[in-house]
């Protein structure tokens, strides 16, 4: 579970007095504080990845709208954050494995085109869990559809 590694490392980062990792993981422990209170139950770890993924993609966004703006500084700090978040993710799976998923998805439930596409998607998620992000399997799927 990520929550009891997450205190640990909290602590670690007090000692080595590394503001930007500190900031992060403190965030990142209200995150999943909030997700359990919203949830009223302890949160099972696809659920404590689902919160991890969120804000990777909150950096992410941040990045690149300030690299939009000019603001390279903010820019690179969003990237130290969202690299420190995903030290926590699972490791993500290669595209190999995942066009071979998809393609055994699709003949599974014999899709013949985009009106099949929802069906597809929600049969790889749940079959890669948190090892793939929602956009690039939705990107691979249509790709194979279209």
């Amino acid at each position: 579970m990520i929550t009891q590694d997450l205190q640990k490392q909290i602590a670690e980062a007090m000692k080595a007095k590394d503001t930007v990792r500190l900031a992060t993981l403190k965030l990142l422990s209200s995150e999943l504080h909030n997700e359990w209170i919203a949830k009223q139950h302890e949160l099972s770890e696809d659920e404590e990845f689902a919160v991890v993924r969120r804000e990777v993609k909150k950096r992410k966004d941040a990045a690149d709208a300030y690299e939009k703006v000019g603001r390279a500084d903010r820019a690179e700090v969003e990237k130290q954050e969202m690299a420190i978040l995903q030290e926590f993710l699972p490791a993500e799976m290669s595209d190999e494995e995942l066009n071979q998923l998809i393609s055994d998805s699709i003949n599974q439930i014999n899709a013949t085109g985009m009106q099949d596409l929802g069906k597809v998607i929600g049969l790889v998620k749940s079959r890669v869990g948190a090892k793939a992000d929602g956009a690039r399997i939705a990107g691979m799927v249509k790709q194979k559809l279209s």
